[in-house]
Order: C-alpha cells, then structure tokens, then sequence
C-alpha cells in the first residue's frame, strides 16, 4: 500500500466537532469516502507523490509543509484539520506557482541520494517527473476546489 497523503472537504463544523471528539472524526471520515456525499466534495492528494512533491516545493516560495500544517486531530498522525483559510492561503499559493517552477528543482540523484519516498527516482526519472506533474495538478486542483466552496480539509496521512 505504502505512505500516502489524502485531502477530502470538510466544513468548519465538521473540524470543529473532529477537535472535540477525535474518535467521531476517524469514523466519520470512512463514512465520506464510502458515503452518498462523497461525489459532491473537494477531494484528493498527492497520494505516494506527497514526499516527492514536498521536495520540488521546498525549492520555491510556497508555504506548504504536509507534514508540519494542519492541526493534528488523532494523537496517532493520521488525520489532521485545515480550516478553510488554510486552504485558501495554501490554493492562492499553488496557483500561483505554475509546475515549471517547481520542475526546475527536480534532481532525480540528490533525491534518491537523500531517499525521498518512495525512492524510485533513478529508475525512470522522466516518468517520474511527469508522474510528480500529474500529482501537482490534482493538488493544485484539489485545494482550489476546495477554496471555491469554502471548505477546510481533513488530511489523512496512511503508512
């Protein structure tokens, strides 16, 4: 299965509520992923990309840290609530980074030289470019979905 990084929309109530009761927020976020609201929220991530993608946005100004943001909601680090200026801040943010900047910091060597997950850079480094490319771009999607309807974000981070 591997690490991998996923955002579904929540509302203000939502991640207010997941804060007091972090047991009702694990349950209810199976409940979106396999619910009849599922279809009708921002959803996505960078799945196995997050760690590759946190790479190339290192190198440029946007202020993005998956594994740092967000407040943690299980004691685990699992699961994880961005309120919806969070997402705001962050959609501004990427889209206003276009994928050529972050590009120009992919260094297939120092990365597997530096073992950024999942490690498998050397192998096809333009595939795996173009892989990182198609991440960012349901990324960047994803957060400006989300900002457009007001939404924050629970973040699952699975290992």
């Amino acid at each position: 299965m591997g690490v991998t990084i996923g955002f579904i929309g929540a509302t203000t109530e939502e991640l207010d509520r997941a804060e007091r009761e972090p047991s009702w927020a694990d349950e209810y976020i199976f409940e979106l992923y396999s619910g009849d609201d599922f279809p009708t929220r921002p959803y996505g991530g960078p799945d196995k990309a997050w760690a590759g993608l946190q790479f190339l946005l290192d190198g440029t100004e946007v202020d993005l840290d998956f594994l740092m943001d967000g407040s943690p909601i299980l004691e685990d680090g699992t699961l994880f609530g961005w309120s919806a200026e969070q997402i705001e801040s962050v959609a501004r943010q990427l889209r206003a980074t276009p994928w050529e900047r972050l590009a120009a910091h992919y260094d297939p060597e120092r990365m597997t030289k530096e073992d950024v997950y999942p490690n498998t850079w050397r192998f096809d480094a333009e595939g795996e470019l173009k892989w990182l490319e198609h991440a960012y771009e349901g990324l960047v999607a994803f957060f400006s979905e989300a900002a457009e309807g007001g939404y924050g974000a629970f973040m699952s981070f699975s290992f």
